[in-house]
């Protein structure tokens, strides 16, 4: 039985159509993993799938056919539930830094919002998407963003859940080696076409190459002018970039950090980890300058004290960003090279064309991240991973003294993982860069790293 037909599908919207008519089966008992390069066109199958890109109806026999049995109803909208990254975010700008506290064996809707990760409330959608009963459930990527634990209890409940009960899934998966033990089939969509779907032993696993960056880009790198020379030629190790001394941040009873101590020195290479709920967003959101419990506690940031008369301007011009949270800040319709440069004064929702001088350094980092044949196109029409690849870009494109990376592959095929790890260990071979990085994939850390802060969950 086909629980979900599609034949000779076309969107009836010429923007959204795939190269080719779409032909697409899942059939009772399967549980599929769809993967793809960023920018291949899983979404838009996935648009199809449910619904909300309807197809023409050409005469040409094509369909899409639903059987949710033992399910009474028929509608799609009933019957599947469709969960994207993005979803873990309110539409409006600013909201982003806010979010419900959860933990994935008991939660209260009630709960006031904080400022947390973005692992957090991926849980939290999990679970109210389970509740919600559905016949099909669509996970996009759901595994990025929870900690070691989280991602081993996702996977186990999955499995548990279709071997109890008539759910079926559909996985949309970029980072492949992610893939589940509950996936049974795979369809791999290229070039905005859908391959044929074959057992999971049938399907072979892509190869990344060791260094996918090439040579002439990492020396156009290793040789941009400084813009800030001073801070360049400062002896590494000499200043502090960040000095946390007994930080504590709390909300009502909940303590985020408890009398924290970090010291970072300038040309040094962090990784930050630690469980999701133990307050890394938070810490970044403090050396970012975003968090106003900075004044409450003894910060130093670039040498000075918070709260001594900087502005956030005078600290963020030091810094280039990337989060999942800031992801969903950007996603509108501006052009991909307008979000780039935005980055060069800390813009977040505020947006200007780069001057005539300006343009040239955004098409360089747009070039160096392969995203470069979007300068002009609507970020609201990149996929997710060539959206977090023009926010990189973004990061990178003042020449900052100091990248704070928070999961900053989210979304990416394993290609365009190797790409950005070539860029940040090439990057941080110019002079007295200073790098802090979250992730809870060891082996996405560079290998350019030195230092590990680990972060625990209070109780």
């Amino acid at each position: 039985m086909a629980v979900i037909d599609i034949h000779d599908a076309v969107a009836r919207n010429p923007i959204y159509r795939m190269a080719e008519p779409v032909n697409f089966q899942l059939l009772a008992g399967e549980q599929l993993a769809i993967v793809g390069d960023n920018g291949a066109g899983k979404s838009m199958l996935v648009d199809i799938i449910t619904g909300a890109h309807p197809i023409l109806n050409d005469g040409r026999g094509s369909y899409i056919h639903y059987d949710f049995s033992p399910r009474k109803s028929s509608l799609a909208y009933e019957n599947i539930k469709y969960i994207t990254f993005q979803d873990a975010y309110d539409g409006t700008e600013g909201y982003y830094y806010y979010q419900i506290r959860y933990n994935h064996t008991e939660f209260d809707d009630s709960q006031q919002l904080f400022l947390l990760s973005s692992g957090e409330l991926r849980k939290y959608q999990l679970k109210k998407a389970l509740e919600s009963n559905p016949r099909v459930l669509i996970l996009d990527n759901p595994f990025i963003g929870l900690d070691v634990d989280a991602r081993s209890y996702l996977a186990e409940t999955l499995k548990e859940l279709t071997s109890t009960t008539d759910l079926q899934l559909i996985i949309v998966l970029s980072k492949t080696d992610d893939m589940p033990d509950v996936v049974t089939h795979v369809v791999e969509v290229k070039d905005r076409r859908v391959g044929p779907k074959l057992s999971k032993e049938a399907w072979t696993h892509p190869t990344v190459p060791p260094v996918v960056l090439k040579e002439d880009k990492i020396q156009s790198i290793l040789h941009l002018p400084y813009e800030d020379e001073a801070t360049a030629s400062i002896e590494p190790g000499t200043q502090q970039v960040v000095d946390f001394r007994k930080v504590t941040i709390q909300y009502g009873e909940r303590v985020i950090l408890d009398a924290l101590d970090w010291t970072v020195m300038n040309g040094e290479r962090w990784a930050l980890t630690g469980p999701n709920g133990s307050g890394k967003s938070t810490l970044l959101s403090l050396v970012c300058a975003d968090n106003p419990q900075a004044y409450a506690n003894d910060i130093v940031l670039f040498g000075r004290q918070r709260g001594t008369g900087e502005s956030i301007w005078d600290i963020k011009h030091h810094i280039g960003y990337v989060s999942p949270e800031m992801h969903r800040a950007f996603l509108r319709d501006y052009p991909a090279i307008d979000v780039v440069a935005s980055g060069l004064h800390d813009a977040v929702g505020l947006y200007k064309r780069p001057r005539p001088e300006q343009t040239g350094i955004c098409e360089f980092w747009m070039d160096i991240f392969g995203v470069g044949q979007y300068r002009d196109v609507s970020m609201l029409k990149l996929s997710s991973g060539e959206q977090r690849l023009v926010l990189l870009a973004r990061a990178f494109v003042k020449d900052p003294s100091l990248l704070i990376l928070d999961e900053p592959l989210h979304g990416l095929d394993l290609m365009n993982r190797r790409l950005v790890k070539d860029v940040i260990e090439t990057f941080c071979q110019r002079r007295n860069k200073t790098l802090v990085m979250v992730t809870h994939y060891q082996e996405e850390f560079p290998k350019c790293i030195q230092q590990t802060k680990k972060l625990i969950k209070t109780l």
